[in-house]
């Protein structure tokens, strides 16, 4: 992970090209819009049978890191591209002991585990994201960026003359590797939750498609542009995100210079690990923090209502910077399927179980088969 001057210079070129690419030829939101027509179909074909929406959630979100960095999406049955997610997967459910490793790894690397295979995949991942890049370098148009890589190319190319330069190719695919992993599989498991949730509550996910057809329509593709006419589902999303807590605790983060906090000192380059579970379950701001509540995030008045500890991208300034494009997939995806499906259980909605396995670095919603019924 980048820490310092390193994590200054990447973060600020990250946002600035994902804002390059909301405000392009094609923006990020037609991207997602155009991966969620294949979702849509994807889910056409069951024919309201029970299936698991897993397989069709992670290639749907992972198309659209895949177009950004890229500029390309990948057909479902794709062998290259269901290795990749099938390793990123591995790694985000990745068991105890890798979350250990990241604790202490000045004893753990000298532990055989499943940490190992941690970094095999993350080999794997890095050698396809070099294949790319050498793809995009053969064919590289400094006028006409395409894609993250893209950029990546021509910044390089700007600051080949820097010796502190941040950009040379070991960073590029550590960048990457970061939006691919970041990217994912949280978006997906928090829209397998949302499923999930939304079939357990039936009355909550009848409220939702009635304010889709009042605000979106049934004809209109989904987009964020109604998202603030529509205070209800977006407080089902954000406690969708609460409740999930996708991401108990966050990434590692070195502190830059000796700290004071609460009576503790803590000394220069001492790791960080962010509790976001510690305040979205707390009781304190979320009363009865196990109880699925939208209304949580809507004042009297029925408008959305916002919450300072609601931080399921970490606060501060190393929050998510992926944050925008999160939201925008949530609330696209989430939409666009309850626009034309009704979801339900192939079981009692009273036996649906939200308890997430034990897993080590996130919380992944248990197996479950559902029906969209078209509308």
């Amino acid at each position: 992970f980048a820490n310092g001057e390193r994590w200054k210079q990447l973060r600020h070129f990250t946002l600035s090209t994902l804002r390059y690419f909301g405000m392009g030829k094609r923006s990020i939101e037609e991207r997602i819009q155009e991966e969620t027509h294949f979702l849509v179909e994807e889910f056409k074909k069951t024919k309201g049978s029970p299936f698991d929406p897993t397989f069709f959630l992670s290639c749907s979100v992972s198309n659209v890191i895949c177009s950004v960095v890229f500029g390309r999406r990948f057909d479902y049955q794709d062998k290259d591209f269901l290795s990749l997610l099938t390793k990123i997967n591995e790694n985000f459910v990745s068991p105890f002991s890798v979350q250990l490793y990241e604790m202490f790894s000045w004893a753990m690397r000298f532990l055989p585990g499943p940490h190992k295979k941690l970094f095999q995949n993350l080999d794997d991942i890095s050698a396809f994201v070099a294949e790319r890049i050498k793809v995009n370098e053969a064919s590289l148009d400094p006028q006409n960026p395409r894609d993250f890589i893209d950029c990546f190319l021509i910044q390089m190319e700007k600051e080949s003359k820097n010796p502190l330069s941040e950009f040379h190719l070991k960073t590029m695919i550590m960048t990457v590797l970061n939006l691919f992993v970041a990217g994912t599989q949280t978006v997906s498991a928090t829209l397998r939750f949302a499923f999930l949730i939304l079939m357990k509550y039936p009355e909550v996910q009848a409220k939702v498609a009635k304010e889709i057809d009042d605000v979106i329509g049934r004809d209109r593709m989904s987009s964020v542009e109604g998202r603030a006419r529509m205070p209800y589902t977006e407080a089902v999303i954000h406690e969708i995100q609460r409740f999930a807590n996708v991401l108990p605790m966050n990434l590692p983060h070195a502190l830059t210079q000796t700290t004071h906090f609460r009576g503790y000192t803590l000394p220069k380059g001492t790791d960080v690990f962010p509790l976001l579970a510690s305040v979205l379950k707390d009781p304190e701001y979320f009363p009865n923090p196990d109880h699925f509540d939208p209304s949580r995030f809507l004042d009297r008045e029925g408008r959305f209502k916002k919450s300072e500890a609601f931080m399921p991208f970490s606060a501060g300034k190393r929050i998510c910077a992926g944050e925008g494009l999160a939201r925008m997939e949530l609330f696209i995806f989430l939409t666009a399927v309850l626009q034309h499906f009704t979801l339900t259980s192939p079981t009692d909605p009273g036996d649906l179980d939200l308890t997430p396995p034990v897993s080590g670095f996130a919380n992944i919603p248990p197996a479950y088969q559902l029906c969209a019924l078209p509308r």
